[in-house]
């Protein structure tokens, strides 16, 4: 079950002029709960006038051994969206010393070191999780190869670039390193211009083997991943092998769906071993039904993309308004993110537990 816990700010370093990376110390007593897979995220919480923020942000550094303790530290990145309550707040008011909630670690954009030859296609933020899969799956596993592609407007916009270089130094016979730049020219490397699909169906059989990629991870705006996903697929990928994790939705990128609802519905759920019942008031999600009862169900965005609420189906039926966060095999098997789903039934059941 995920928890809050305060950690201290035990760095901050800036990438770029809009984006920064923040540490944090975990201590002894809490570095099981902090244990994590590679790819996985943290949601940060503050409250402003009375009103709570949660903020999802990937962990960039490796993740711990498998034999040994917990991580010391946590290290994620954060870069500046318009308008953002919490990124703001981390670029301009945060520093060191500082205590900040943090969620223990979910999400399944995860990769388990094992041999073999994967790939990845990360824009702009979306290399924050990348960069700890690869440093994962390199440092852990002497027969696995990775090939880095990654988009960015211009070098000086882009997050981690020298901890990608430290990694292709430490490892230049096993990471392929591809750059492109949208908004700038570039040296070497290729032609400048966004990576949309038609791109990278030409691009990618140039760059790999793409029938012998074991895993495809596909990071960053919506955009960028759905050209990729739709290259993947008409290069003849198959879906198993495809994992995406969704950055920066527009509000227009998936319309809600106008089902009719039930007059009358009830949600009854089951969290951390205990369960309830409660009636779905006119017009909100179940998660929100659930939060009035129980403020401890597990969430952070509320958008549909971070994955954090995610329940399983027991009974009932119910309209998903978005999804970003599940893969086609977690919705068939049942699964649904709370905070999109609303009733379609008088009566529902979720299970967090599962």
């Amino acid at each position: 079950m995920a928890r809050f816990h305060p950690l201290p700010v035990a760095a901050v370093d800036r990438l770029t002029d809009d984006s920064v990376a923040l540490t944090f110390s975990v201590p002894p007593e809490l570095r099981e709960e902090y244990r994590h897979a590679p790819g996985q995220h943290l949601a940060l919480r503050r409250r402003v006038d009375g009103t709570e923020i949660r903020r999802t942000y990937s962990i960039c550094s490796p993740a711990p051994d498998p034999a040994g303790e917990g991580p010391s530290t946590l290290r994620v990145g954060v870069r500046l969206v318009e308008n953002g309550a919490f990124s703001a707040y981390a670029l301009k008011e945060i520093n060191v010393g500082d205590e900040l909630e943090v969620m223990t670690p979910a999400g399944r954009f995860t990769l388990e070191p094992a041999p073999g030859l994967y790939a990845a296609v990360a824009g702009g933020s979306g290399i924050t999780p990348v960069l700890s899969i690869v440093s994962t799956l390199l440092a852990r596993e002497p027969g696995a190869r990775f090939c880095l592609i990654r988009s960015d407007r211009t070098a000086a916009s882009t997050m981690f670039l020298e901890e990608v270089a430290d990694l292709k130094d430490r490892y230049p016979e096993r990471l392929q390193l591809v750059t492109a730049l949208s908004r700038e020219e570039q040296q070497a490397g290729l032609p400048s211009g966004r990576l949309d699909g038609e791109r990278l169906t030409g691009l990618l059989p140039a760059l790999l083997p793409v029938e012998q990629v074991a895993g495809w991870f596909l990071c960053g705006p919506y955009g960028l991943v759905q050209g990729a996903e739709q290259a993947l697929r008409e290069l003849g990928v198959e879906r198993t092998r495809i994992h995406q994790e969704i950055f920066h939705v527009d509000g227009g990128s998936a319309p809600a769906t106008t089902t009719a609802a039930p007059a009358h519905s009830t949600v009854t759920a089951r969290l951390d071993g205990r369960g309830g019942s409660w009636p779905v008031q006119e017009g909100e999600s179940l998660l929100d039904t659930v939060l009035r009862n129980r403020p401890d169900a597990p969430y952070a965005c509320k958008g549909g993309v971070c994955g954090t609420c995610r329940a399983f189906l027991v009974s009932g039926e119910v309209r998903m308004d978005r999804n970003f966060a599940l893969e086609a095999e977690e919705t068939e098997a049942g699964y649904v993110l709370a905070c999109q789903s609303h009733p379609l039934t008088e009566k529902v059941e979720l299970d967090f537990d599962r």
